[in-house]
């Protein structure tokens, strides 16, 4: 139980410390940085493909990514449980027989 809390205590401060201290900083994606260098290295470039929808907002757009986080780790957490409940109960017969 100790150790759980200082684990989410850790996570806490690393997603927190930089907003703390980087007060007038911009975080932005990997995607705005990569548009810029290829604009740099090769201005005349057209993108080859365009998305097939593009959302209303960028809070919208990061919605759309915290869910599809929150899904990646509900499926993620399920299927680990899942395999050390399966685990755990194959371990308990073991011990029983």
């Amino acid at each position: 139980m100790k150790k759980n809390l200082i684990l989410i205590l850790c996570v806490v401060l690393l997603a927190v410390a930089p907003i703390l201290i980087l007060n007038d900083a911009e975080f932005g994606g990997a995607d705005g940085q990569a548009e810029e260098i290829i604009s740099e290295v090769s201005p005349d470039y057209t993108p080859w493909m365009e998305p097939i929808w593009e959302p209303p907002s960028g809070e919208i757009e990061s919605l759309l990514f915290a869910l599809q986080a929150a899904l990646g780790a509900g499926f993620i957490g399920f299927y680990l449980g899942s395999k050390r409940g399966s685990r755990k109960a194959a371990s308990s017969i073991d011990a029983s027989s």
